[in-house]
């Protein structure tokens, strides 16, 4: 499973490619396969995204979970301070990107 991500431009925030449009949770992204490169390609041109690449990715009951421990860490938000990452009231957070 590929996955493509970037940066909001105008927020700065993660960002998954969810199908039609972008979203900033993790659990909405869609497989992009072997057009991810080219998506990314064409997000960055219109400037719907900033520095859009492709990753490794495997499917879970919650949805998508990124293969490495970078992008599961950008996908849940700081991790030094859980009350600040997209899931604040889930008490499994921290396991959730080891």
């Amino acid at each position: 499973m590929k996955l493509l991500t970037g940066n909001d431009l105008k927020t700065g925030d993660v960002i998954w490619w969810a199908g039609g449009d972008w979203s900033r949770h993790v659990e909405d992204a869609v497989d992009v396969g072997d057009k991810g490169e080219t998506l990314a390609a064409t997000e960055e041109a219109a400037r719907r995204v900033n520095g859009p690449y492709v990753i490794d990715a495997v499917a879970s009951d919650t949805g998508p979970r990124p293969a490495h421990i970078k992008e599961r860490v950008r996908a849940l938000g700081p991790t030094v301070r859980l009350d600040l990452s997209l899931k604040p009231a889930d008490p499994n957070a921290g396991s959730w990107v080891i």
